[in-house]
Formats: structure tokens, sequence, C-alpha cells
């Protein structure tokens, strides 16, 4: 039974990773689950300088998920690079670094800081706010993606992940522009943007107002945004958006995902992904499936 996939050239034992911001760089999470275990582990976000984030409270229980208006706070790259990095090399699995910025340059710094670095993937994140640009978010206008993605894969030496905002009129549009400027995959979706106010106290619960939501409540958006992108785009898609157990994570790569991430079920359950990496295989044991890379798309 072959469970391996192929994310641009980088072959992962499994295609079970973690989602960026819900399982740090790993190290909290090894009491609870063995990274041995998994296809990647896909780091926090991080920035060439370190972010403070957004003001408190910034995380907020809502039906069926959570909000959370973190703020991307992270140490920057060097500390990450001294600290976290070492760690992870330590385990059996491939690394996907998530990175940020509010600039093309501030990506294109980290990128370049990477480069000599033991990362097997870069994860772009650009759902973050263009500064230039009037705030909007890099991943919510096509040019945007484009030339962003453009400018980073000159100086990459690792394959570019473009992770995709869901906070659009039509995913496909921004997938085939993260393909265009040659992104070697993308991963979807980011949190969706939504509110919650407190009506015993008659305030907004985030400081911040609105926050990103996720959980189980965003499945049902991320699989059609799965499947639409994956037939709109050559390049291998990385499907995330509410997965807690394997049936999750097959339907994601049914509807053409050749990978998954699992983010918010990991504040649940801490060993949920090496749970959904068992289940992933006694779903192929129970249907006959040889090779995982059969299941890929395999509902049109």
């Amino acid at each position: 039974m072959n469970t391996k996939v192929n994310i641009a050239g980088v072959e992962l034992k499994n295609p079970v990773m973690t989602a960026s911001g819900t399982f740090g760089s790993g190290m909290e999470f090894s009491e609870f689950t063995d990274l041995n275990k998994l296809g990647a582990v896909v780091t926090k976000g991080v920035a060439n300088v370190p972010w403070e984030g957004n003001p408190t409270p910034r995380i907020a229980e809502t039906y069926g998920g959570m909000l959370n208006a973190i703020g991307l706070q992270n140490p920057g790259i060097e500390l990450f690079v001294k600290r976290d990095l070492p760690f992870l090399e330590k385990y059996d699995t491939k690394v996907v670094v998530n990175v940020c910025g509010h600039s093309e340059n501030d990506y294109i710094e980290v990128v370049e800081r990477l480069a000599d670095e033991k990362v097997d993937l870069l994860e772009i994140n650009i759902s973050c706010p263009n500064v230039k640009e009037g705030g909007i978010a890099f991943g919510q206008n096509e040019k945007s993606v484009e030339s962003i993605t453009a400018a980073i894969k000159k100086v990459a030496k690792q394959p570019v992940i473009m992770k995709l905002s869901p906070n659009v009129t039509d995913i496909t549009v921004m997938a085939k522009a993260a393909e265009a400027g040659g992104a070697d995959a993308i991963s979807l979706i980011n949190t969706l943007t939504g509110m919650k106010i407190d009506v015993e106290r008659q305030r907004f619960a985030l400081a911040n107002k609105t926050g990103g939501m996720s959980g189980p409540a965003v499945k049902p958006v991320a699989v059609r945004m799965v499947y639409q992108a994956s037939n709109a785009v050559k390049i291998p898609v990385i499907g995330m958006g509410g997965i807690s157990c394997a049936e999750d994570a097959i339907e994601f790569i049914l509807a053409g995902a050749t990978a998954v991430s699992v983010g918010t079920a990991n504040f649940i359950n801490p060993s949920v992904t090496s749970d959904i990496v068992d289940g992933i295989e006694d779903y192929m044991e129970r249907h006959n499936v040889e090779d995982i890379n059969s299941l890929i798309g395999l509902v049109k």
C-alpha cells in the first residue's frame, strides 16, 4: 500500500501536513503526537522582523469553529532559524516554512534568508495586507497574486506553495494567477473573514473586530474551492479547512487535493494528525486502494 505523494518534486511519506499557525513549529505538539508519522510539518508564519500581533482579545469560539485575529505574531526569521529549524531537523518529516510579509521586499528577505537552510518547501501567506496598496490583501487581487509569486520565484531555492485566500469572488482566477506567476503548488483555503459580537457586553468579541474563521463550519466551502482550483490548474493543490478526521481528509483528496493540512482540530485533539494518518491507511485497506494517488481528484 502506497501512501506517498509528491509536491513539486518533494516526496511526502503520506499526505498529512499541519496547517500554519495551529502547530507552532511542532515543539509543543511533539509531546502528544509523533512528528515522524507526518508527511510534513508546516511552521507558523515567519516574517523578516518580529511581529507583535494584534491587541487582545484575539480568539473567540464560534458555532462549529473559531475566530482568530492573532495578527501573525512571530519572533522573526533570525530566532526562527536559530531555534525552530534545528528542532525540526531531529524528525523524519518534511519541513514547510510559512512566510508572511507586508510588502514584496518583506517576503523576499525571508525567502532569501532560507535559501541555504534545511527547508523542503516554502508556503507563502498572501492573506497579509499589502501596505502599499491601501491594506488590501495580496491574495485578493489577481495581478498582485501573479506579481508576488513571480518575484518570490526569482529568488527562492525551494519550491513555492502559494496559500490562497477564500475571501474572493472566484477562487479559480487566483489559482490561475499563482500558476501564471510560476507557483509550484497552491494551498487553500486560508481563513474566511468573520465577526462575533458579545451581546451581553454589547461589544466585539475580538479587539480587531474581525478575525479569520476556521474549523468544521468552513469545510464545505473549502472542499468546493479545492475542487474548483484543482480543476483550473495543473500544479498540485494542498487542501485545508475544517479537517478533523480521516474522512474529511479523504473528501479533500477525492475533490482534487494531493495533500491536506490539519489546523483547528489540533487545538481539540493534539494527536489528531497521527490519528488521520492511521485513518487514511484504514480507509485504503477497506476500499482496496493500493496507491493513494489513485484517489486524487477521483470525483469529477
